[in-house]
């Protein structure tokens, strides 16, 4: 791993720590004041990048279900860079399905080799350990971007 990456992949794991217990609220994305498991992804990028690349349109509690479309899978394919599954390291994008045949609908940061920080209704901002339930869910992995292709 160059030198480069692993000083990325430390400072986005030290910005997703510093927003734990920032409290969960849908479609936020303000470090203290409110994060969905999206606003904190976000929140990591503006400090990170400076800007986010996208504006994210609204969207309902419900709209993976509703909509049965793979809208967060396809938005992190376009902003990140899809890695091995089974090579997550700490400071990459781990994407969730909450059943096998829904679309992707959670995403969290890998924070150690065994926790993820994420946001999650009920919750605030979280380091949870990856136990079997967040195991048997994950099914795609994501890198941030190179620094210098946003700076």
């Amino acid at each position: 791993m160059a030198v480069e990456e692993a000083v990325l992949k430390q400072r986005i794991v030290t910005e997703a720590y510093r927003w734990i217990d920032t409290p969960y609220r849908h479609q936020a994305s303000l470090h203290t004041v409110g994060a969905d498991c999206l606003g904190l992804i976000r929140g990591v990028w503006r400090e990170i990048y400076g800007s986010e690349p996208a504006p994210i349109p609204p969207y309902t509690p419900d709209w993976a279900e509703a909509r049965g479309e793979e809208t967060l899978l396809i938005a992190a394919q376009n902003y990140l860079t899809e890695i091995d599954f089974n090579h997550t390291l700490p400071g990459h994008v781990m994407l969730f399905r909450m059943s096998a045949d829904a679309p992707c609908k959670h995403i969290a940061i890998k924070a150690t080799d065994n926790t993820i920080i994420h946001a999650y209704w009920g919750r605030a901002v979280v380091e949870s350990y990856l136990v079997p339930y967040w195991q048997k869910r994950h099914v795609y992995s994501f890198a941030f971007p190179e620094l210098e292709s946003f700076t």
